[in-house]
Parts: C-alpha cells; structure tokens; sequence
C-alpha cells in the first residue's frame, strides 16, 4: 500500500512537469476553447439587463443592511429569497465591487460558466488525453443550457463549478486514499448547498461509489472516511440554514417558500422533496382555474399548458430528456455519450477485469458514468423543476462525448476490431437524433438538418471506404489522413445545432428563466418553449416598472415604505427601479404568511405604510367568472384564485385609488406594466385615511 501511495504521488508529481511542456497545439486549441466560451457568455451581456428580476431585486436590498445580507432579503426586511445565500452573497459582492448593473450581477456565473470548462478539460485530460479533454470542453462550451445559464443570475453555474472543484477533489482523495482530499470535496459540496441547497448533492452518489471502489486503503478506513467526510458535508450545508432557524422569528425575516418559517423545511420541502414529487396546483401557489373544480396538476408537467398539451418539461419517462422541451437546451449529444460510455468502459473491462486499484481511466468512467446516469434519472422521473437546472448534467455529457469519441477513434484504427465500424454508425445514428430533435423546430430543420446529416453521412462513407482499403500498404498514409479528416468533420458536424442553439440564446438573450433556442412550434411559452417569462425592455424582462405608477407613488407617499405589494414579482420591478422601501406581502408564490392582519394594521396606523398594490378585487371577482363561463379557458397567468387574509383586508378597509390616476395607459390590461404579472389584474388601494382600523 505504500509502495502505491509514492507510485501516486510520482504520478501528480510528474503531471506537473509535464503540464508546463504540454505541446504547444494543446496550448492553442484549449486558449481557442476559452476564448470561444468568452465570447458565447459575455458577449451582448449588457442586454440580458437585470437578467431573473426577482434574484436582482434581493441582491439590491441585500446591499442595504447587514441583516438583510445575511438574511438574503427579497424586500425591506420581512421575507427572504427562496434560495440560500452564497450565490447571492457572490453577486452582491460583484455588485458592491463594481456598481449596481446588470451585467455586475450576471459576471460571476459568466466567470463560473469559463472556469468550469477550463476544469473540465483538466479533468477528462489527465485520464484520457488531451484531445478527450478538449473535446469534452469544446462540448460543454457550446452546451445550450450552459450558455443560457452562464448569461443568467440564477446561482446555478456557481453550482456547477463547485461541484466540478469536489470532483477534482474526490479524484485525488480517490487516487491516494488521503482524507483531507476527501474532505475538501465535502467542503466544497457544502458550499454548493449553499448556492442551490438539494441540487448540488446530485453527484454524491458518483463521488461515495469512486471513492469505495477505488481509494487505495482498506475497506474499513474506507468507510470511515466517508463517515467522517459526511458528517463535515452536513456542518457545512446546514450552517447557514441552522443559523436562521436558531435567529428568534422576530429578530429576522420569513424564509421565503417555506411552509413554517424555516431554512432547514425550505430546504428540504421547496427546494427538495417538492422537486422531486411536485406540488399540486398551478405555477405561483392556489387552486387551479375554476375555483379548485378541476383536477389538480402537477408543476412541471402540466398538461394542457401550450396547445401540444405540454408543460414546461414534458411528461416523465425513459425518453424524456429527448422531447421538444429539454431535447434543445442539453440532448444533442447525449446519445453518443451514452455510446462513449459503452465504448470507453468495454475497452477498459478487455485491458483486464477491474480490480483494486483501478487506473485513472477506470476511475475516470466510475465518476463521470456515476454522475451521468444519477444525473439523468432524476431528470427524467422529476416532477418540479426548471430546464436550466439540465447545468448539474452537462458536465457528464461532455465528459462521456469526449472519452467516447476518442474511444471510437481508436477502435476504428484497430483494424482487427469488429468495434471498428461503431465509429461511423454512430455518426449516422447521431445525426438522425438530431434532424429528429429539429423536427419541433419551424423552419430550423431546412437548414440545419441537411447540412449535419449530409456531412456525417459523407464522412461515415469514408470512413467505411477508407476501413476497407486499409489493408494496402500503398493507401495506409493517405488513408490514415483522410481517416482522421472525415472522422473530425462528422464530430464537429454534431456541434452545429448546438451551436445555433447557443449563438440564438446570445443574440437574442435569455429571459428571467434561462433557456436556449426557439420555442419549438408545438409550445407556447418563452425560448426554448413553455416557462421563459417574454423578453423585452431595456431592464430585462419583467424589470419594467410602470413610471406613472412609481410617480404617482413617490408623489403621495407620505410613509416609511413606499408601497406594499401582495407578491414578489410584482415587487421586483419597483425595487430595481426606484431606491425606495418596498414590502412584499405574501412572498415569491402568494402563499407565505409574512405578515397578520393585526401587524398590517399596526403599520398602517404607525403611517408606516399607505400604498398597498394587491389583486383588484372587482376585476378579479370578473375574471374568475369570464373563466368559468368559458370552461376554465383564457390565457396563460397565474390563477384568479383566493388570496390571504391580509390582502383580503386591504381590499376590504382601503379606498382603490382610480386607475386612470397611476396606471399609463400603454400599460392597461397589460401584466408587465402592473405588478403581478399576466392574469393578475392589480389595484392599488390608499390605506393612508384608515388609521384606527383593526
């Protein structure tokens, strides 16, 4: 065991050596890589404005207190993001450093998005090789939903990047059986716990399982490294959480989204098991349309969403991961990286049946084949979730894509193997995946779908032709060139849709949600179809306050808080745009009790507040009746459903300012102008003369 340990050591000793006299085109191309990846994630960020306005406006009343900073408030001070911290603590570090922009708060996930890449390379290098490593990065790069991502304010790419950081780590604890190594990885999943709780702990299953099968210590130190490692993950993930729940209710916020008022719930109910099972009712909390009549659905896959009948990720099943909805943002390759992974690891088990300790290229597939399929599982029976959350399963993708194209390659030049003709059968089969997925596509499949089956089927040919004339000495060089020319060819050929996919997600910007690409024909919805919020505004979606509402509100305010409203997105551009107080009622869905009537009425009488911006009562009770008149039908928006007591009051004890007096008339009838979003008809009611109601 010792002798194995100094050998190991020899080995990263001897990496390091070589790393600094790698050849030079590995140099190149990987700088080419980097620079390609620069371009796709910061180029045009400037018109991604705010990017998710909801996460902008926390970080900028993040940065009004210290208890607000810590406490990662949504508002004023009394509900916080349905999120932990450190992704937002990250941005508004960036914000704090560089001013209060757009592009300040999208920068360190575009930082994210070209550090992962570059550790992805390192990663899938030192086991297979440098063009494996390349590729694998070059994949991962142009991967659609990491593009959108990297351009976005969701935390999520921090998550990646941490997790890809652990797996560098356990990879070491793997390879020397030294605990520390092991522990950094338990660190560092903690730390992407606190970015997007749950979500991180997608790859422990392929971190536990390399380390037990391959650490070269015995079996029992085994388990208790894991057992110490564990119990560090748990303090690290939970110090944030258990901070919060042991602060006195009344000394901090509401956790926002949680069913009790607690961190530790809000992790494992909304951010966790609700994830994974969904939660009945309709996007945005309440009762579906009708009142409750109908039956309920399921976030995630509602039916009857868009006129396919589809939600924002399809039905659950084996196929999923390929439908029109998640087909485009992360599937143009995970065919072949299925096959990569067949491939890679059938020549790994003939090299000789795997026994301790396993080499780095065995170790390399236990992780990335691991992670893979934990990854795409959950995926594919998960109930709520959004298509950017795809990030956690890219980085296996274009691990499996880089491995496995090296891995045909070489079964195709050993002319003895009857695996030789894998290699331009799936170049064929890959490109029929991909005319299939653009099938969904209006238009996208005239010119995309020729050109990619046309060069594959061409280099497959080749490829067969040259296999067959490999036995005559006179063609070998000549082949061997044309060989290598039509097997990259047909590889960069199955990089051109998801190319367009990321060049159109640069140019024509990302939405509140990321998503890449077209809406596909069938779907209704944002880009890459239904869930993205519509694009538009110089702010960025949903960023745009009404400016005679915020007139009308900064001339009459009169009070502490500027206005009161009864939901977070309808908050969130009144926050962005104005550097006044604002609080938010009932959290991000409509459903956290931040707030008794008794409380609403003391701060009311304290001429703490004045302004309340909740559902006009009126035009709400007309909406509810146009939908049950029309069965349920009408456009797309949250729900006219029952709101919480508090609003209730308001609309029951204020005076409803006239629409005419803040509402511009561009915005009538119209969610964007008015807080709440579409199918939310808001009222802004004047409690300022109520004082002594209770």
């Amino acid at each position: 065991m010792t002798q194995e340990l100094t050998r190991k050591r020899a080995i990263f000793r001897e990496e390091a050596r070589t790393l600094a006299a790698r050849p030079s085109w590995q140099r190149l191309a990987l700088a080419a890589i980097l620079i390609l990846s620069t371009f796709f994630y910061l180029f045009r960020i400037t018109q991604e404005g705010w990017g998710n306005p909801y996460y902008a406006a926390g970080v900028k009343s993040m940065l009004t207190s210290w208890s607000n900073f810590f406490f990662v408030s949504f508002d004023a001070g009394f509900v916080s993001v349905d999120k932990p911290p450190l992704g937002l603590w990250i941005q508004a570090a960036s914000a704090w450093l560089l001013g209060f922009h757009g592009w300040a708060l999208l920068l360190p996930q575009a930082l994210a998005g070209l550090l992962s890449v570059a550790l992805l390379y390192h990663l899938v290098h030192r086991a297979f090789g440098p063009v494996a490593g390349l590729l694998a990065a070059l994949a991962l790069a142009l991967t659609p939903t990491i593009v959108a991502t990297s351009r976005n304010n969701t935390s999520d790419m921090l998550v990646v990047l941490a997790v890809l950081v652990a797996a560098w780590a356990v990879v070491r604890a793997a390879e020397t059986g030294n605990l520390r190594w092991l522990l950094l990885c338990a660190v560092v999943v903690g730390l992407g716990f606190n970015v997007k709780m749950l979500q991180a702990f997608l790859v422990l299953p392929a971190f536990y399982l390399l380390y037990l099968v391959a650490a070269p210590v015995n079996r029992l130190r085994r388990f208790v490294h894991l057992g110490v490692a564990t119990v560090v993950l748990v303090v690290v993930s939970l110090s944030w959480a258990v901070a919060v729940d042991l602060t006195l209710e009344d000394q901090r916020l509401y956790v926002g989204s949680s069913d009790n008022n607690s961190a530790l719930e809000l992790a494992v109910g909304y951010n966790g098991l609700e994830r994974v099972l969904g939660r009945e009712g309709m996007p945005g909390g309440g009762p579906p349309p009708g009142g409750g009549k109908e039956e309920p659905q399921q976030v995630g896959f509602i039916k009857g969403a868009g006129p396919g009948g589809f939600g924002e990720n399809g039905e659950p099943g084996f196929l999923r991961l390929l439908n029109q909805q998640l087909a485009g943002q992360v599937g143009w390759l995970l065919p072949l990286a299925v096959a990569g992974l067949l491939v890679a690891g059938w020549r790994g088990w003939q090299r000789g049946r795997p026994r301790l300790p396993l080499d780095v290229g065995q170790q390399a597939l236990v992780l990335w084949g691991t992670w893979f399929f934990t990854a795409a599982a959950y995926f594919s029976i998960a109930g709520r979730w959004h298509r950017y959350y795809l990030v956690m399963l890219a980085p296996a993708i274009a691990a499996l894509v880089g491995i496995g194209v090296v891995a045909l390659w070489k079964d195709y030049r050993n002319s003895g193997n009857r695996r030789g003709w894998l290699l331009p059968l799936v170049l064929v089969g890959m490109a029929a995946v991909q005319v299939y997925i653009l099938r969904d596509y209006e238009g996208w499949p005239l010119w995309l779908g020729p050109p990619i089956s046309g060069l594959c089927v061409v280099a497959a040919a080749i490829l067969v032709f040259a296999r067959i004339k490999r036995s005559r000495p006179e063609t070998r060089i000549t082949s061997s060139n044309l060989q290598a020319g039509a097997a990259a060819a047909g590889v960069l050929a199955l990089l051109v849709a998801p190319t367009a996919w990321a060049s159109y997600t640069m140019f024509e910007g990302v939405g509140g949600l990321p998503a890449a690409g077209p809406r596909p024909v069938q779907t209704d919805g944002g880009p890459g179809g239904p869930g993205g919020p519509p694009r538009g505004g110089p702010g960025g979606p949903g960023s745009a306050a009404d400016p005679a509402l915020v007139e009308y509100l900064q001339a009459n305010k009169g009070a502490t808080y500027l206005v009161a409203v009864d939901r977070a997105m309808g908050a969130s551009p009144i926050i962005l745009n104005t550097d006044e107080r604002v609080i938010t009622l009932t959290g991000f869905e409509g459903h956290d009790p931040v707030f008794t009537t008794d409380e609403i009425s003391d701060l009311v009488n304290e001429s703490a507040v004045r302004f309340f911006m909740v559902p006009d009562k009126e035009r709400m009770e007309q909406m509810r009746a146009g939908r049950e008149a029309s069965g349920g039908g009408g456009p797309p928006g949250p729900p006219p459903g029952p709101d919480s007591e508090v609003v209730t009051w308001v609309q029951d004890s204020c005076e409803k300012v006239p629409q005419e007096e803040w509402q511009s008339p561009e915005t009538e009838g119209q969610g964007g102008g008015s807080p709440g979003g579409p199918g939310r008809a808001q009222g802004l009611y004047d409690c300022g003369s109520q004082e002594g109601n209770n």
